[in-house]
């Protein structure tokens, strides 16, 4: 990741993200591919339903364990 303090995916939104929100769309994503947005507190739940909505959804992981996981 750069130095920069990434920012939630919400439209509009500038706020520091907290959340990963990993998922794949199966029609066009293998299996274990995983895409992310990333989300403020305010706008989490509004993301995660709409990518649970769609089936999409896989995980959601506090930004600091999945930047740990990634190292």
């Amino acid at each position: 990741m750069s130095d920069e303090t990434p920012i939630c995916s919400a439209k509009g939104c500038r706020t520091d993200a907290v959340w990963v929100l990993a998922w794949n769309n199966p029609k066009i994503h293998t299996p274990e591919r995983r895409k992310t947005w990333l989300a403020c507190e305010e706008h989490r739940e509004h993301l995660s339903q709409f990518l649970g909505v769609r089936g999409f959804l896989k995980d959601v992981v506090l930004l600091r364990e999945w930047q740990k996981s990634a190292s």
